[in-house]
Formats: C-alpha cells, sequence, structure tokens
C-alpha cells in the first residue's frame, strides 16, 4: 500500500479525496473576483433603492471579505461564507442585504439571481481558475503510486466540472462529488462515504484534504484514516478537527510499497 508522508509522519493509504476551492483551485483566483462582481452588483442595486448599506465596509461583512482601500476583495475569513456556502446559501445571504433594505424577498432574489448569471458568464469567459501552489507535482506522485482520488465540494456539479477542465486536472478524480449529488452537504459524512465507495476505497484506507473545518468533520463522521488541512498562511485556528495542518503540498510526498 502507498505510503503518505506529512512532515515526519507516515500514513499507508490507498486513496485522497479533496475538497476543491481553497484545496485544488486558488479560491481568491476565481471566487475572488466572483465576489467583487456580485458585491458591486449587490452595491448597485442599493443605490437604487436609496439605501446606504451599499459601502465597501458594510460589503465586506457579507461574505467574510478583506477588502483593500479601492474596495477589492484581497483575502476572506477562511471560517465564513465565501469559503464554505453553498450556492444557495449564497444567494440567500446576498438577497437577504436586498429584503432588509426593503425589497420584497422574491424580488430580491431574483435581482441576485441575475447578478450571479452574468458574474459566472463573465468567470467562464475569462476560465478564471487558478491551482494551489504545487499541486500538479503531487497529483503526479499520486498517479506515480496508483492512488485513487476523488473531490467532495459544496460546490454543483457543472461549475465543479468547468473548473476541473480549466485546472486541467479532470482526468486524475475517479468520483467527483458535488453538493447536488446527495442528501446532506458538509459537515455530514455522505460525500466522503458516496466517494469511497464509488472509488471502491475503504474509509480506514482514504485520506482527505480541505481547507475548511467543515472537510475536517466530514471526514471525521465518515470514518477516514486521517483529515489534513491545508492553510496557506500557517494559520490552523479555524482547523479545529484536522488531525494535521500543513502550508502547501511540497509537505507531501509519496512512495509505493
Amino acid at each position: 500500500m502507498p505510503v503518505l508522508h506529512i512532515n515526519e509522519i507516515t500514513v499507508p493509504c490507498r486513496g485522497i479525496l479533496f475538497d476543491k476551492d481553497g484545496t485544488l483551485l486558488d479560491l481568491l483566483g476565481t471566487w475572488g473576483h466572483w465576489a467583487n462582481l456580485m458585491l458591486e452588483g449587490l452595491s448597485s442595486q442599493l443605490t437604487l433603492i436609496g439605501s446606504s448599506s451599499g459601502s465597501g465596509a458594510d460589503l465586506a461583512k457579507v461574505l467574510g471579505t478583506v477588502h483593500d482601500s479601492a474596495g477589492k476583495v484581497t483575502g476572506y475569513d477562511p471560517a465564513g461564507p465565501l469559503s464554505m456556502a453553498t450556492a444557495e446559501e449564497t444567494i440567500g445571504i446576498l438577497a437577504w442585504q436586498l429584503y432588509a433594505a426593503g425589497v420584497p424577498w422574491n424580488e430580491a432574489v431574483t435581482r441576485v439571481n441575475a447578478v450571479s448569471k452574468e458574474a459566472m458568464s463573465e468567470l467562464r469567459r475569462r476560465q478564471a481558475a487558478l491551482p494551489m501552489p504545487g499541486l500538479q507535482d503531487f497529483l503526479e506522485q499520486c498517479k506515480a503510486a496508483s492512488l485513487k482520488l476523488g473531490v467532495v465540494t459544496s460546490d454543483n456539479m457543472g461549475t465543479t466540472r468547468e473548473h476541473l477542465e480549466w485546472l486541467g486536472i479532470s482526468g486524475y478524480f475517479g468520483s467527483v462529488v458535488t453538493r447536488d449529488r446527495v442528501k446532506y452537504g458538509k459537515p455530514a459524512p455522505e460525500m466522503a462515504e458516496t466517494a469511497c465507495r464509488e472509488l471502491g476505497l475503504l474509509p480506514g484506507e482514504t485520506v482527505i484534504i480541505g481547507d475548511s473545518n467543515a472537510d475536517m468533520q466530514l471526514g471525521a463522521g465518515a470514518g477516514l484514516r486521517l483529515a489534513i488541512g491545508i492553510s496557506p498562511d500557517g494559520s490552523s485556528g479555524h482547523l479545529l478537527d484536522a488531525d494535521i495542518v500543513i502550508s502547501g503540498y511540497e509537505q507531501l510526498r509519496l512512495t509505493a510499497f
């Protein structure tokens, strides 16, 4: 069985499950741009109805984003909505801002969906997706060691397929489990259980890598061998249930036995 080396720790495993956003792709490289477009659209809608709550400082609280002096997204709370919310939850969060400003709920949802459609069209036009540093080399190690790989993500299948294709890595994964394929999303274990079943893996021989504590709880609930949190800036306070936290893929190495 192949052995995964994490710093000084060694873990035999036959498969690895990956979260997508912030784990396979650089979250800011894709969703940071999307957040800029969504928040600009929301701000415009609030201005149209005469609301005073469309300032950059107010909108920074909506998705848990960090902004520069020009109001552009430069960072995010790893325990916040931009990192963890589903598409449906995000639409609800943004629509609530319009509803609280006096727009009827159904109209608020319609307006936010229209902004989202434009933002997603722009992402598709740009094919905005950047791989996490060191990802490609690690996936090649996994391939050489004959590991079975899967993706477990709160995103939907259509967007997930697009992102994997833009990154050029779709061929590495034998299972892709998205929020629309299961009854219960993260942190419930169903995604990991489904991926293991499709890959022919036992939980005890499977590792998960993710950037949120929901990923870590998903792994623990499914009985996976190890839950690895990835945090490029080295912070670990948001990964309370991780077995180990790494800052990048260069800390991982595989050997085959």
